[in-house]
């Protein structure tokens, strides 16, 4: 994905990261500068639902943008070390110049380059790997095939978990839903669409996805208070869309 202008504009109290368009790219809350203001940010998290702690310890975010996942894991999960892909160095430098972010390589990592050759050129693994990158037409381009998504199931550890953000409203939805699914053998869940619109594909490659329902709700109770993050929205939707079979979550 070939670089492009990059632009900041705040309203509200809000500062928000564009790519040479109106369509957002990032958003932070100038008093709040670690909180996940962006909906679909707070769904990316939902893996805290899916696996039980301590996790994840070891964190891929393939994207940075305005660095708003990167910060939230940084801060909130002090246990958890972070390494973040970008391919764009003007990406990098806005994130710490104009939307805090930390500077402690120890924990937090950022590697300029391409997402997709990182992932198919490495050898690391992780507990959680969240995919968000786009370029200023919205597109994810070699982020969004088969190949990449493989690539993702090899680099995640036993108990890993994949997020990828699917921008659910756009055309290609289903069939980047389907590449999903075929990468890890149908064991993957897109969960219902959250308040921005943006749908959030989940997979597991090493062990299974089986919470009941009151897992689910004490594990987003203990998110609340430990992080500050209201994942019980997301709880509501999946009984409400009937996404737990036999009163669990299973994939």
């Amino acid at each position: 994905m070939a670089r492009s202008t990059i632009e900041i504009s705040e309203k509200a109290g809000v500062r928000y990261l564009h790519f040479s368009s109106a369509w957002i790219q990032g958003a932070m809350r100038i008093q709040r500068p670690n909180a996940l203001e962006l909906p679909y940010t707070r769904e990316m998290m939902a893996g805290l639902l899916l696996r039980a702690p301590p996790w994840p310890r070891q964190a891929l975010l393939i994207g940075l943008g305005a660095g708003s996942l990167a910060k939230f894991i940084y801060h909130r999960l002090p246990a958890t070390r972070i390494t973040v892909v970008e391919i764009d160095p003007q990406v990098e430098m806005i994130a710490r110049l104009h939307f805090k972010l930390p500077d402690d390589p120890l924990r937090l990592r950022v590697v300029i380059a391409d997402g997709a050759e990182y992932m198919l050129q490495g050898d690391s693994h992780h507990d959680y790997i969240l995919v968000d990158g786009f370029d200023r037409d919205a597109r994810a381009g070699v982020l969004d095939t088969l190949p990449f998504y493989q690539a993702c199931r090899a680099r995640l550890s036993e108990n890993g978990l994949l997020a990828v953000n699917l921008l659910g409203r756009e055309h290609g939805f289903e069939a980047s839903a389907e590449r999903i699914q075929r990468a890890f053998d149908g064991r993957a869940m897109i969960f219902p669409s959250c308040d921005s619109g943006n749908t959030i594909a989940f997979a597991a490659a090493g062990e299974r996805v089986d919470a009941s329902h009151d897992e689910l709700i004490r594990r987003a109770n203990q998110c609340l208070q430990e992080t500050g993050l209201n994942l019980l929205p997301t709880v509501a939707r999946l009984q409400q869309e009937h996404y737990l079979a036999n009163d669990r979550l299973r994939f």
